[in-house]
C-alpha cells in the first residue's frame, strides 16, 4: 500500500496545495477589504469582503461586511449578514447588538427587541443591551416595558445619559412632567448644554405655562449651537403661541441668515407673515420655500387653505 502510494500518489498534497491557496486567497480578500473598509472605499470594501466570506465562514469578516453594508444604506444585506454572524457565534453580544441597531434602522421593533433579549441573557449586566431594549419597547409602544429597561441600564451605568433623556422621553409622552424633568436636571446637571435634553425641558416648561424658563433652555441652545435647527422652530412656536408675530419674523430671518438654504425657515416665515397680515411677504418665503424644497407645496398650500377659511380672503396659493 505504501510502495503504491509513493509511486501513484494519495492526492493528499494535491488538497493541501488547494487548501492553502485558499486559504491565501481569503486573506488578501479580507484584509483588502478591511483596509477599504477604513479608507471608506465602501463599494470595493463590500466586494472584497463578500468574496471573503464566500471563501471562509469567518465571524471579523461579516462584522466588517456588515458594517460596510450599513454605510452603503444596504440595511437588508446588513441584516441577513449579521443573522449570520450570530449563528456562527451565537454567545457574541456585539453582534446581537449591531443586529439590534440595523432592525431599530429598519423600524423592526419586534426584531431588535428579540436581538436585545438574546444579548441580556449572555450578560445582564449590559446597560447598553438595556437601553436598545428600551428603544425598542418604545417602537413597539409599551412604554410602561420601556421605562423599566432604562431604569435597568441607568441601574448598570449611572452615568448613562442616553438612557436618562430615552426614560425622559418616554416619560413625557406619558404627561409625567414632575419625573420628566428630574431626569433632565440630572443630565443637565452633568452636561449643562446637552442640546436634546435643553429642548425636551424648553416643551415641558412651555407646556406648564413657564415660558421664560423655555425661553432661557432655547437660547442656550442657540448659543451652543446656532445650527440647531430644532431650537428655531420650537422658539418660534412659542413666539407665535404668544402672538409675538414680529419677534417670531426676526428670529426666523436670524435663522436664513445662518442657513439660507433652509425651506422650513422660509415656510415658518411666510406662515407668520400670513398670521400678521403681511400678504406679500408671505407669498414670496413661500416661493422660496418651494423652490428649495418642492415636495412642500401640498403643505404650503394646506397652511394657505388654513388661513382662508379663518380669514375669508382669497387663496393666495392660486398664484402659484
Amino acid at each position: 500500500m505504501g510502495l503504491l502510494s509513493a509511486i501513484f500518489g494519495n492526492g493528499k498534497p494535491e488538497e493541501n496545495q488547494q487548501e492553502k491557496q485558499t486559504q491565501k486567497n481569503f486573506e488578501i480578500l479580507k484584509y483588502d477589504g478591511i483596509r477599504a473598509h477604513n479608507m471608506n472605499q465602501l463599494a470595493y470594501a463590500a466586494k472584497c469582503l463578500e468574496q471573503a466570506s464566500a471563501l471562509r465562514d469567518d465571524a471579523e469578516t461579516l462584522q466588517y461586511l456588515a458594517d460596510t453594508y450599513v454605510k452603503l444604506q444596504r440595511t437588508d444585506d446588513a441584516r441577513t449578514t449579521l443573522d449570520k454572524l450570530t449563528g456562527l457565534e451565537p454567545d457574541n453580544i456585539q453582534g446581537y447588538l449591531f443586529l439590534a441597531n440595523v432592525c431599530f434602522t429598519q423600524e423592526d421593533y419586534d426584531g431588535m427587541d428579540k436581538a436585545c433579549q438574546k444579548a441580556i441573557k449572555l450578560d445582564e449586566s449590559n446597560a447598553h443591551a438595556y437601553y436598545l431594549a428600551a428603544r425598542a419597547a418604545h417602537g413597539l409602544h409599551n412604554d410602561l416595558q420601556a421605562i423599566v429597561m432604562a431604569t435597568k441600564a441607568i441601574t448598570q451605568d449611572e452615568s448613562f445619559l442616553s438612557a436618562y433623556l430615552l426614560r425622559a422621553e418616554v416619560l413625557w409622552s406619558m404627561k409625567q412632567a414632575k419625573e420628566t424633568l428630574e431626569d433632565l436636571d440630572y443630565i443637565l446637571n452633568a452636561n449643562p448644554e446637552e442640546e436634546d435634553a435643553l429642548l425636551l425641558k424648553s416643551t415641558v416648561k412651555a407646556t406648564l405655562g413657564e415660558t421664560d424658563e423655555a425661553y432661557r433652555c432655547l437660547d442656550l441652545v442657540m448659543e451652543t449651537n446656532p445650527f440647531n435647527e430644532k431650537a428655531y422652530l420650537l422658539k418660534g412656536e412659542l413666539l407665535c403661541e404668544q402672538k409675538a408675530y414680529g419677534k417670531a419674523i426676526e428670529l426666523y430671518t436670524e435663522a436664513l441668515e445662518l442657513m439660507p438654504q433652509n425651506a422650513t425657515f422660509y415656510q415658518e416665515r411666510g406662515r407668520v407673515r400670513l398670521l400678521e397680515g403681511d400678504k406679500n411677504g408671505s407669498i414670496e418665503d413661500l416661493k422660496k420655500a418651494i423652490e428649495l424644497n418642492p415636495e412642500s407645496e401640498s403643505q404650503i398650500n394646506g397652511t394657505f387653505d388654513n388661513q382662508d377659511t379663518l380669514s375669508g380672503t382669497p387663496n393666495p396659493a392660486s398664484i402659484y
